[in-house]
């Protein structure tokens, strides 16, 4: 199915893809994005806008989406399960399709404890899976979940996210199986710091030729410090930062681990470019935009590829 997107066409083509993501900001001041994307503009192929990430209160993602296309960038929105019933995800899906965004990542969104407004009502009318068949559905059939004819179907390069180092290990490839067989187009993963356990990951897809049907952008996020690490190894669910890739920042001085974060993403990158299967990645500098172009470009990976 070709949707127009260019991360698409991209990965298409066989290039190594690059995608990043803008967290649309608290409140309505649209210059906050505006200077995000400043930072990401010619460094990648598509550009996540989060979806109320972590169960705060931001901005929409589909306004995001919009400063950040007029900025040249092209967008991908993330949309969670959690906030809409399915009348609603649909009727939001018509509106990002007619406003030109062609990429999109189907999500289950943070549970609503972790946020703001805890004893805000969840929804989960349709989990993440349903999400991507339904998209697919009214994508390539023309017609709502209903069997009602579209006016117009939605154009979209169906996305999902996966975490290979969740609990338990043994059915993380199995889930992937399930999302491609339901729809997905492409999957960006958690951030990847025990590559050994990624590597194996990777094995097993294989091993069910997942990485020929699907395109797998592996997820990198650099860390600014010894603390960051510590903090997200303890508080982020299913995230896996061996005790050794703590201690190679934290034997830096506290006004160097953030360059040596640097360097250990690139790193990774290179050694994700080598893995068979790993059509891309995701870097997701969180609050540091500023870095992508340095981050991106130590790895070889730019320019980006201009396709018609």
């Amino acid at each position: 199915m070709k949707s127009g997107s260019n991360l698409e066409k991209v990965l298409a083509a066989g290039h190594f893809s690059v995608t990043a993501e803008c967290g649309p900001p608290r409140g309505a001041d649209p210059e906050i994005v505006r200077k995000k994307a400043a930072f990401v503009r010619g460094h990648v192929d598509a550009c996540n806008v989060t979806d109320n990430q972590t169960a705060m209160v931001r901005m929409s993602s589909l306004a995001g989406c919009m400063l950040i296309k007029e900025q040249g960038i092209e967008p991908l929105i993330q949309m969670v399960v959690r906030d809409r019933n399915r009348i609603a995800l649909q009727s939001d899906l018509l509106g990002a399709s007619a406003l030109g965004v062609r990429n999109l990542l189907c999500l289950s969104g943070d549970h609503q404890k972790f946020g703001d407004d805890p004893q805000a009502k969840n929804v989960f009318d349709i989990d993440s899976m349903q999400l991507i068949h339904l998209v697919r559905t009214m994508r390539d059939e023309g017609v709502f979940p209903s069997g009602d004819k579209l006016e117009g179907a939605p154009q979209f390069f169906i996305g999902c996210a996966v975490n290979p180092f969740a609990d338990p290990f043994e059915i993380r490839v199995p889930r992937l199986k399930l999302k491609i067989d339901a729809g997905a187009d492409f999957v960006q993963t958690q951030c990847i710091y025990n590559m050994d356990k990624f590597k194996k990951y990777m094995e097993d897809a294989r091993k069910e030729g997942l990485h020929e049907k699907v395109k797998i952008l592996a997820g990198v996020t650099p860390l600014k410090s010894a603390g960051m690490a510590k903090f997200m190894r303890r508080m982020v669910a299913g995230m896996d930062i061996p005790e050794a890739v703590i201690e190679r920042i934290a034997a830096e001085p506290k006004d160097k681990q953030a360059a040596k974060g640097i360097e250990m993403c690139i790193e990774q990158i290179e050694e994700l470019k080598e893995v068979e299967g790993v059509a891309g990645v995701h870097v997701m500098a969180i609050e540091w935009e500023e870095k992508l172009e340095e981050i991106i470009g130590g790895a070889g990976l730019l320019p980006r590829p201009v396709l018609v």
